[in-house]
Protein backbone atom coordinates (compact mmCIF):
# COMPACT_ATOMS: atom_id res chain seq x y z
CA UNK A 1 0.00 0.00 0.00
CA UNK A 2 1.38 3.40 -0.99
CA UNK A 3 1.92 6.05 1.68
CA UNK A 4 2.48 9.77 1.22
CA UNK A 5 5.35 11.12 3.32
CA UNK A 6 6.11 14.68 4.44
CA UNK A 7 9.59 15.65 5.71
CA UNK A 8 11.37 12.90 3.80
CA UNK A 9 14.96 12.45 5.00
CA UNK A 10 17.25 14.59 2.81
CA UNK A 11 19.88 11.87 2.45
CA UNK A 12 17.30 9.27 1.38
CA UNK A 13 15.82 11.77 -1.06
CA UNK A 14 19.20 12.53 -2.64
CA UNK A 15 20.02 8.84 -2.96
CA UNK A 16 16.67 8.21 -4.64
CA UNK A 17 17.08 11.17 -7.02
CA UNK A 18 20.64 10.15 -7.92
CA UNK A 19 19.50 6.69 -8.97
CA UNK A 20 16.68 7.98 -11.15
CA UNK A 21 17.08 8.65 -14.89
CA UNK A 22 15.32 11.96 -14.14
CA UNK A 23 17.96 13.04 -11.62
CA UNK A 24 18.67 16.76 -11.64
CA UNK A 25 20.68 19.24 -9.59
CA UNK A 26 17.57 21.33 -8.89
CA UNK A 27 16.04 18.34 -7.12
CA UNK A 28 19.00 17.94 -4.76
CA UNK A 29 18.10 18.66 -1.15
CA UNK A 30 20.90 21.24 -1.04
CA UNK A 31 19.12 23.34 -3.67
CA UNK A 32 16.62 24.38 -0.97
CA UNK A 33 19.52 26.10 0.83
CA UNK A 34 20.46 27.89 -2.39
CA UNK A 35 16.87 29.10 -2.78
CA UNK A 36 16.77 30.31 0.81
CA UNK A 37 14.27 33.04 -0.06
CA UNK A 38 11.69 30.25 -0.50
CA UNK A 39 10.36 27.92 2.18
CA UNK A 40 10.78 24.24 1.31
CA UNK A 41 9.79 20.68 2.06
CA UNK A 42 10.71 17.24 0.79
CA UNK A 43 7.75 14.97 0.15
CA UNK A 44 7.51 11.47 -1.23
CA UNK A 45 5.67 8.19 -1.58
CA UNK A 46 6.77 4.88 -0.06
CA UNK A 47 5.69 1.35 -0.96
CA UNK A 48 4.73 -1.56 1.30
CA UNK A 49 8.35 -2.09 2.33
CA UNK A 50 8.84 1.56 3.22
CA UNK A 51 11.05 2.26 0.19
CA UNK A 52 10.73 5.54 -1.68
CA UNK A 53 9.03 5.21 -5.07
CA UNK A 54 8.53 8.96 -5.54
CA UNK A 55 10.23 11.98 -4.03
CA UNK A 56 10.36 15.71 -4.60
CA UNK A 57 11.93 18.86 -3.28
CA UNK A 58 9.11 21.39 -3.09
CA UNK A 59 9.83 25.12 -2.97
CA UNK A 60 7.12 27.28 -1.43
CA UNK A 61 6.80 30.92 -2.47
CA UNK A 62 4.62 33.54 -0.84
CA UNK A 63 2.09 35.25 -3.09
CA UNK A 64 -0.03 38.34 -2.40
CA UNK A 65 -3.03 38.12 -0.03
CA UNK A 66 -1.48 35.39 2.12
CA UNK A 67 -1.48 32.72 -0.58
CA UNK A 68 1.46 30.61 -1.72
CA UNK A 69 2.57 28.65 -4.76
CA UNK A 70 4.36 25.30 -4.78
CA UNK A 71 7.16 24.64 -7.26
CA UNK A 72 8.99 21.37 -7.81
CA UNK A 73 12.05 22.40 -9.89
CA UNK A 74 12.76 19.70 -12.50
CA UNK A 75 10.58 17.36 -10.47
CA UNK A 76 8.91 15.45 -8.97
CA UNK A 77 11.06 12.33 -9.39
CA UNK A 78 9.04 9.15 -10.02
CA UNK A 79 7.95 6.69 -12.69
CA UNK A 80 5.49 8.82 -14.64
CA UNK A 81 4.36 5.80 -16.69
CA UNK A 82 2.78 4.47 -13.49
CA UNK A 83 -0.54 6.32 -13.73
CA UNK A 84 -1.74 5.17 -10.31
CA UNK A 85 1.44 6.49 -8.66
CA UNK A 86 1.23 9.82 -10.47
CA UNK A 87 -2.39 10.34 -9.41
CA UNK A 88 -1.71 9.24 -5.82
CA UNK A 89 1.29 11.57 -5.51
CA UNK A 90 -0.48 14.66 -6.83
CA UNK A 91 -3.73 14.00 -4.97
CA UNK A 92 -1.79 13.95 -1.71
CA UNK A 93 0.50 16.83 -2.66
CA UNK A 94 -2.60 18.93 -3.34
CA UNK A 95 -3.93 18.12 0.16
CA UNK A 96 -0.64 19.22 1.69
CA UNK A 97 -0.53 22.33 -0.53
CA UNK A 98 -4.05 23.29 0.51
CA UNK A 99 -2.96 23.38 4.17
CA UNK A 100 -0.19 25.79 3.10
CA UNK A 101 -2.73 28.04 1.33
CA UNK A 102 -1.25 27.22 -2.07
CA UNK A 103 -3.27 28.27 -5.09
CA UNK A 104 -1.44 25.97 -7.48
CA UNK A 105 1.52 23.64 -7.87
CA UNK A 106 3.97 24.21 -10.72
CA UNK A 107 6.06 21.31 -12.03
CA UNK A 108 8.55 20.96 -14.90
CA UNK A 109 10.00 17.43 -14.76
CA UNK A 110 13.12 16.68 -16.81
CA UNK A 111 11.25 14.36 -19.18
CA UNK A 112 12.41 14.28 -22.79
CA UNK A 113 9.88 15.12 -25.50
CA UNK A 114 12.38 14.71 -28.33
CA UNK A 115 16.10 14.97 -29.00
CA UNK A 116 17.81 16.48 -32.03
CA UNK A 117 21.13 17.82 -33.30
CA UNK A 118 22.07 21.30 -34.50
CA UNK A 119 21.85 21.62 -38.24
CA UNK A 120 19.64 18.56 -38.74
CA UNK A 121 17.14 19.18 -41.52
CA UNK A 122 14.84 16.40 -40.33
CA UNK A 123 12.29 17.00 -37.57
CA UNK A 124 13.12 14.80 -34.63
CA UNK A 125 10.57 12.15 -33.73
CA UNK A 126 8.52 12.63 -30.56
CA UNK A 127 9.39 10.08 -27.88
CA UNK A 128 6.19 7.99 -27.60
CA UNK A 129 6.33 7.53 -23.83
CA UNK A 130 6.42 11.31 -23.34
CA UNK A 131 2.88 11.50 -24.73
CA UNK A 132 1.78 8.81 -22.27
CA UNK A 133 3.40 10.76 -19.43
CA UNK A 134 1.71 14.03 -20.43
CA UNK A 135 -1.61 12.18 -20.45
CA UNK A 136 -0.97 10.72 -16.98
CA UNK A 137 -0.12 14.15 -15.53
CA UNK A 138 -3.24 15.66 -17.10
CA UNK A 139 -5.35 12.82 -15.69
CA UNK A 140 -3.91 13.65 -12.26
CA UNK A 141 -5.14 17.23 -12.66
CA UNK A 142 -2.22 18.89 -14.42
CA UNK A 143 -2.81 21.83 -16.76
CA UNK A 144 -0.14 21.61 -19.49
CA UNK A 145 1.16 25.09 -20.34
CA UNK A 146 2.13 24.10 -23.86
CA UNK A 147 5.28 23.54 -25.87
CA UNK A 148 6.90 26.92 -25.29
CA UNK A 149 9.66 27.94 -27.70
CA UNK A 150 10.95 31.01 -25.83
CA UNK A 151 13.15 30.67 -22.73
CA UNK A 152 11.63 33.70 -21.05
CA UNK A 153 8.17 32.09 -20.98
CA UNK A 154 9.14 29.37 -18.49
CA UNK A 155 10.98 29.18 -15.16
CA UNK A 156 13.47 26.67 -16.55
CA UNK A 157 14.34 26.37 -20.26
CA UNK A 158 12.31 23.79 -22.19
CA UNK A 159 15.19 23.35 -24.63
CA UNK A 160 18.70 22.60 -23.36
CA UNK A 161 22.07 21.88 -24.95
CA UNK A 162 23.41 18.74 -23.29
CA UNK A 163 26.84 17.41 -24.22
CA UNK A 164 27.24 13.60 -24.14
CA UNK A 165 30.65 13.00 -22.60
CA UNK A 166 33.30 10.60 -23.92
CA UNK A 167 37.06 10.18 -23.83
CA UNK A 168 39.21 13.10 -25.08
CA UNK A 169 39.90 11.35 -28.41
CA UNK A 170 36.22 10.61 -28.96
CA UNK A 171 35.20 14.16 -28.04
CA UNK A 172 37.74 15.55 -30.48
CA UNK A 173 36.04 13.62 -33.28
CA UNK A 174 32.62 15.17 -32.66
CA UNK A 175 33.76 18.81 -32.66
CA UNK A 176 33.28 20.58 -36.01
CA UNK A 177 36.50 21.44 -37.87
CA UNK A 178 36.00 25.19 -37.53
CA UNK A 179 35.54 24.80 -33.75
CA UNK A 180 38.80 22.87 -33.46
CA UNK A 181 40.57 25.63 -35.41
CA UNK A 182 39.26 28.19 -32.94
CA UNK A 183 40.34 26.05 -29.98
CA UNK A 184 43.84 25.93 -31.45
CA UNK A 185 43.75 29.67 -32.02
CA UNK A 186 43.00 30.24 -28.32
CA UNK A 187 46.09 28.22 -27.40
CA UNK A 188 48.19 30.15 -29.92
CA UNK A 189 47.16 33.39 -28.23
CA UNK A 190 48.43 32.08 -24.90
CA UNK A 191 45.09 31.28 -23.27
CA UNK A 192 45.36 28.79 -20.40
CA UNK A 193 42.41 27.17 -18.64
CA UNK A 194 42.48 25.71 -15.15
CA UNK A 195 40.23 24.74 -12.27
CA UNK A 196 40.58 27.09 -9.31
CA UNK A 197 39.22 27.44 -5.79
CA UNK A 198 37.23 29.93 -3.76
CA UNK A 199 40.13 32.38 -3.74
CA UNK A 200 39.42 33.22 -7.39
CA UNK A 201 35.70 33.85 -6.99
CA UNK A 202 36.00 37.62 -7.30
CA UNK A 203 37.84 37.23 -10.62
CA UNK A 204 35.00 35.05 -11.86
CA UNK A 205 32.37 37.47 -10.57
CA UNK A 206 34.12 40.30 -12.41
CA UNK A 207 33.92 38.60 -15.82
CA UNK A 208 30.29 37.63 -15.15
CA UNK A 209 29.56 41.31 -14.42
CA UNK A 210 31.11 42.21 -17.78
CA UNK A 211 28.78 39.74 -19.48
CA UNK A 212 25.82 41.21 -17.62
CA UNK A 213 26.69 44.72 -18.75
CA UNK A 214 27.18 43.60 -22.34
CA UNK A 215 23.90 41.68 -22.55
CA UNK A 216 21.85 43.96 -20.33
CA UNK A 217 20.89 41.11 -17.98
CA UNK A 218 21.29 40.52 -14.25
CA UNK A 219 22.86 37.20 -13.27
CA UNK A 220 24.37 36.75 -9.81
CA UNK A 221 26.98 38.35 -7.55
CA UNK A 222 30.07 36.96 -5.83
CA UNK A 223 28.18 36.20 -2.60
CA UNK A 224 25.76 33.96 -4.48
CA UNK A 225 28.62 32.16 -6.22
CA UNK A 226 30.35 31.73 -2.86
CA UNK A 227 27.17 30.24 -1.45
CA UNK A 228 26.97 27.71 -4.29
CA UNK A 229 30.60 26.66 -3.91
CA UNK A 230 30.29 26.40 -0.13
CA UNK A 231 27.11 24.34 -0.22
CA UNK A 232 28.21 21.91 -2.93
CA UNK A 233 31.86 21.67 -1.87
CA UNK A 234 33.90 19.31 -4.04
CA UNK A 235 31.01 19.01 -6.49
CA UNK A 236 31.35 22.72 -7.38
CA UNK A 237 33.79 23.37 -10.23
CA UNK A 238 35.17 26.81 -11.01
CA UNK A 239 37.22 27.12 -14.19
CA UNK A 240 39.03 30.26 -15.35
CA UNK A 241 40.70 31.14 -18.64
CA UNK A 242 43.77 33.34 -18.22
CA UNK A 243 46.48 34.89 -20.33
CA UNK A 244 49.86 36.36 -19.39
CA UNK A 245 50.07 39.11 -22.01
CA UNK A 246 53.67 40.09 -21.25
CA UNK A 247 54.95 36.52 -21.43
CA UNK A 248 53.05 35.65 -24.59
CA UNK A 249 54.04 38.89 -26.33
CA UNK A 250 57.71 38.17 -25.58
CA UNK A 251 57.28 34.63 -26.96
CA UNK A 252 55.74 35.98 -30.16
CA UNK A 253 58.55 38.50 -30.59
CA UNK A 254 61.15 35.77 -30.15
CA UNK A 255 59.23 33.51 -32.53
CA UNK A 256 59.07 36.29 -35.13
CA UNK A 257 62.80 36.97 -34.85
CA UNK A 258 63.59 33.28 -35.29
CA UNK A 259 61.33 33.02 -38.36
CA UNK A 260 63.03 36.01 -39.99
CA UNK A 261 66.41 34.42 -39.26
CA UNK A 262 65.25 31.12 -40.79
CA UNK A 263 63.95 32.92 -43.88
CA UNK A 264 67.27 34.72 -44.35
CA UNK A 265 69.13 31.41 -44.11
CA UNK A 266 66.80 29.50 -46.46
CA UNK A 267 68.33 28.82 -49.91
CA UNK A 268 66.37 30.22 -52.87
CA UNK A 269 65.77 26.73 -54.31
CA UNK A 270 63.81 25.63 -51.20
CA UNK A 271 60.54 27.33 -52.19
CA UNK A 272 58.28 25.11 -50.09
CA UNK A 273 60.22 25.88 -46.91
CA UNK A 274 60.39 29.56 -47.85
CA UNK A 275 56.62 29.74 -48.42
CA UNK A 276 55.90 27.88 -45.17
CA UNK A 277 58.10 30.26 -43.20
CA UNK A 278 56.43 33.26 -44.81
CA UNK A 279 53.02 31.94 -43.79
CA UNK A 280 54.28 31.51 -40.23
CA UNK A 281 55.66 35.05 -40.30
CA UNK A 282 52.33 36.51 -41.42
CA UNK A 283 50.47 34.57 -38.71
CA UNK A 284 52.90 35.72 -36.01
CA UNK A 285 52.71 39.32 -37.21
CA UNK A 286 48.92 39.16 -37.00
CA UNK A 287 49.14 38.08 -33.35
CA UNK A 288 51.80 40.72 -32.58
CA UNK A 289 49.61 43.46 -34.05
CA UNK A 290 46.66 42.33 -31.91
CA UNK A 291 48.77 42.26 -28.74
CA UNK A 292 49.74 45.89 -29.30
CA UNK A 293 46.21 46.80 -28.21
CA UNK A 294 46.78 45.34 -24.72
CA UNK A 295 49.00 46.06 -21.73
CA UNK A 296 52.01 43.83 -22.39
CA UNK A 297 54.16 45.38 -19.66
CA UNK A 298 52.52 44.04 -16.51
CA UNK A 299 53.63 40.71 -15.06
CA UNK A 300 50.13 39.87 -13.82
CA UNK A 301 48.05 37.16 -15.45
CA UNK A 302 44.71 38.44 -16.74
CA UNK A 303 41.50 36.47 -16.15
CA UNK A 304 39.43 36.73 -19.32
CA UNK A 305 36.63 34.15 -18.86
CA UNK A 306 35.18 31.65 -16.42
CA UNK A 307 32.57 28.93 -15.88
CA UNK A 308 30.95 27.78 -12.64
CA UNK A 309 29.53 24.24 -12.75
CA UNK A 310 28.07 21.79 -10.25
CA UNK A 311 28.09 18.01 -10.55
CA UNK A 312 25.06 16.09 -9.36
CA UNK A 313 24.40 12.48 -10.26
CA UNK A 314 25.76 11.76 -13.72
CA UNK A 315 25.47 15.34 -14.99
CA UNK A 316 27.68 18.41 -14.75
CA UNK A 317 25.41 21.45 -14.75
CA UNK A 318 27.28 24.41 -16.28
CA UNK A 319 25.35 27.12 -14.46
CA UNK A 320 27.14 30.44 -15.00
CA UNK A 321 29.68 31.74 -17.48
CA UNK A 322 31.26 35.10 -18.16
CA UNK A 323 33.83 36.68 -20.46
CA UNK A 324 35.74 39.94 -20.79
CA UNK A 325 34.62 41.08 -24.23
CA UNK A 326 37.90 42.97 -24.72
CA UNK A 327 39.43 39.53 -25.26
CA UNK A 328 36.76 38.01 -27.51
CA UNK A 329 39.38 37.35 -30.23
CA UNK A 330 41.20 35.11 -27.74
CA UNK A 331 38.21 32.71 -27.80
CA UNK A 332 38.64 31.64 -24.15
CA UNK A 333 35.34 29.78 -23.94
CA UNK A 334 36.42 27.44 -26.75
CA UNK A 335 39.26 26.33 -24.51
CA UNK A 336 37.26 26.22 -21.26
CA UNK A 337 34.26 24.19 -22.40
CA UNK A 338 36.28 21.16 -23.58
CA UNK A 339 38.26 21.32 -20.34
CA UNK A 340 35.05 21.19 -18.27
CA UNK A 341 33.85 18.27 -20.43
CA UNK A 342 37.10 16.36 -19.90
CA UNK A 343 37.21 16.86 -16.13
CA UNK A 344 33.50 16.05 -15.79
CA UNK A 345 33.97 12.77 -17.64
CA UNK A 346 37.04 11.92 -15.55
CA UNK A 347 34.96 12.47 -12.41
CA UNK A 348 32.19 10.13 -13.53
CA UNK A 349 29.75 12.40 -15.34
CA UNK A 350 28.06 11.19 -18.53
CA UNK A 351 26.57 14.55 -19.49
CA UNK A 352 27.52 18.23 -19.32
CA UNK A 353 24.43 20.40 -19.46
CA UNK A 354 25.43 23.65 -21.16
CA UNK A 355 22.11 25.25 -20.26
CA UNK A 356 19.08 26.52 -22.07
CA UNK A 357 18.69 27.58 -25.68
CA UNK A 358 15.84 29.17 -27.60
CA UNK A 359 13.50 26.75 -29.33
CA UNK A 360 14.28 28.04 -32.83
CA UNK A 361 18.05 27.68 -32.19
CA UNK A 362 18.63 30.96 -34.01
CA UNK A 363 19.95 33.06 -31.15
CA UNK A 364 23.62 33.82 -30.62
CA UNK A 365 23.92 31.62 -27.53
CA UNK A 366 22.52 28.62 -29.42
CA UNK A 367 24.91 29.16 -32.30
CA UNK A 368 27.86 29.36 -29.91
CA UNK A 369 26.87 26.12 -28.18
CA UNK A 370 26.45 24.41 -31.56
CA UNK A 371 30.26 24.56 -31.91
CA UNK A 372 30.48 21.66 -29.45
CA UNK A 373 27.88 19.50 -31.23
CA UNK A 374 25.64 18.86 -28.19
CA UNK A 375 22.30 17.08 -28.14
CA UNK A 376 19.36 19.48 -28.16
CA UNK A 377 16.97 18.07 -25.60
CA UNK A 378 13.40 19.29 -25.74
CA UNK A 379 11.45 18.64 -22.53
CA UNK A 380 7.69 18.20 -22.11
CA UNK A 381 7.35 21.59 -20.42
CA UNK A 382 5.56 23.07 -17.43
CA UNK A 383 2.29 22.07 -15.79
CA UNK A 384 0.15 23.90 -13.28
CA UNK A 385 -1.87 21.75 -10.89
CA UNK A 386 -4.71 23.81 -9.41
CA UNK A 387 -5.20 23.53 -5.66
CA UNK A 388 -7.87 26.19 -5.27
CA UNK A 389 -9.83 25.76 -8.51
CA UNK A 390 -12.00 28.82 -7.90
CA UNK A 391 -8.97 31.09 -7.67
CA UNK A 392 -6.82 29.28 -10.22
CA UNK A 393 -7.15 31.97 -12.88
CA UNK A 394 -6.42 34.65 -10.32
CA UNK A 395 -3.43 32.65 -9.12
CA UNK A 396 -1.99 32.60 -12.64
CA UNK A 397 -2.22 36.37 -12.75
CA UNK A 398 -0.66 36.69 -9.28
CA UNK A 399 2.20 34.41 -10.30
CA UNK A 400 2.91 36.37 -13.49
CA UNK A 401 2.93 39.64 -11.54
CA UNK A 402 5.29 38.12 -8.98
CA UNK A 403 7.60 36.88 -11.73
CA UNK A 404 7.81 40.36 -13.25
CA UNK A 405 8.73 41.79 -9.83
CA UNK A 406 11.72 39.44 -9.33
Amino acid sequence: MMKFEIAVDAKKHDEFVNKSPLNHLLQSSTWAKVKDNWASEIVGVTDDSGELIASSLVLIKKLPLGFTMFYTPRGPIMDYKNAALVTFFFDNLKKFAKKQHALFIKIDPAILYRTSKFGSKETAEIIPESLEIIKNIKTAGGDHLGFNMVMGETIQPRFQANEPLRTADEMDKIYPKHAKRIMKDAVNRGVVGRRVGMEKLQNFSDVVSMTESRKGVALRNSEYFKQLMTLYGEDAYLHLAEVNLKKKYAELQAQHAQIEKDIAETPENQKKRFNRLNDQKKSTEKYLKEFENYDTQTDDTTVIAGILSIKFGDTMEMLYAGMNDDFKKFYPQYLLYPQVFAESFADGANWANMGGVEGDLEDGLSKFKSNFNPDIQELIGEFNIPVNKVLYRLSNLAYKLRKKMR
